[in-house]
């Protein structure tokens, strides 16, 4: 694979695109108005192995605008109809905004039921059941690729979907484990919530989505390695939660600490430093890049 820098890889697969230096120096100078996040939610799908966990993620197509070639997570944009009133089951709505770090706990249904639903439609994985304590097993077939499509073109809200199918969200099935906000500087930007979930018995993924020419179960050991030898790009949000996650040995376990993991939100900063420019995220030192100040040249 191609170390080159026009995808926005550096050396070691971190995402970097080349408009950025220019983009932060107009922001610096007060010539740039940052765009108002959007809210979204992704899901690290785990299923056990014999060697441990792996972690599913998918490659998002070249031809995307917003990190293409980069390996990701399934998820995605807040649906407006993913806070009507829907079908619940696990920790109450408040509870969710408390651990989300959201003030209304109708904005937390819908960042939850963003991660069950987009986790549906890009990966084919199901995180709802007919009563609170019990899951959906095989989700494949003519009836439910139907109602999958109609979610993906909205015209069929994820209430609606689980009413038809008399279907409860688990929520309890899901951890939050970080929040990522896109920098003030890139002009598509996404107030991210990240989520774990165990893969449930009986279900199996499938690249369901038109974003992502591949997708791949992987250890994230492995997939850390991939990026450090820069062979897989990905953002600082996704190696940054593989490198955790290489500390739990099962898919529970890492449930199990999801309710440990700082939910402060991780933004990136850019300030002038002499005479270079220095982008950083706080508390993940290894993201930060020096970029001379002036028009040209790339970062360090």
């Amino acid at each position: 694979m191609s170390n080159g820098q026009s995808n926005g890889q550096q050396p070691n697969g971190q995402w970097y695109p080349p408009e950025w230096p220019d983009r932060i120096r107009a922001l610096a100078a007060g010539e740039l108005v940052p765009a108002t996040p959007k809210r979204a939610a992704t899901v690290l799908l785990l299923k056990d192995g014999a060697e441990g966990p792996a972690v599913h993620m998918l490659r998002r197509r070249a031809s995307m605008a917003f990190a293409g070639g980069a390996y990701a997570y399934p998820g995605g944009g807040v649906d407006p109809r993913d806070e009507h009133p829907v079908r619940w089951a696990g920790p109450s709505r408040e509870e969710w905004a408390d651990r989300l770090g959201l003030t209304d706990p109708g904005e937390a249904q819908a960042v939850v039921c963003a991660a069950v639903r987009e986790t549906y439609e890009e990966a084919g994985v199901l995180l709802a059941g007919e009563t609170a304590d019990t899951v959906v097993g095989d989700t494949t077939g003519e009836d439910w690729e139907k109602d999958r499509a109609a979610l993906v073109a909205r015209e069929l809200s994820f209430a609606d979907f689980l009413d038809r199918r008399g279907l409860v969200l688990r929520s309890d099935l899901l951890g939050a484990w970080a929040r990522w906000i896109t920098p003030e500087f890139e002009p598509r930007r996404y107030d991210t919530w990240f989520f774990v979930a165990a893969l449930p018995a009986g279900q199996r993924t499938r690249n369901a989505s038109t974003e992502a020419d591949r997708t791949v179960w992987i250890r994230p050991a492995d997939a850390a390695a991939g990026y450090d030898r820069g062979e897989l790009t990905m953002m600082p949000p996704t190696i940054a939660t593989l490198r955790v996650l290489q500390r739990y040995a099962t898919a529970d376990e890492a449930l199990a600490a999801a309710g440990g993991q700082d939910m402060t939100p991780v933004v990136a900063r850019a300030h002038l430093e002499g005479d270079r420019l220095v982008l950083s995220w706080p508390g993940h030192e290894e993201f930060t890049k020096h970029i001379p100040s002036g028009p040209t040249g790339g970062a360090s």
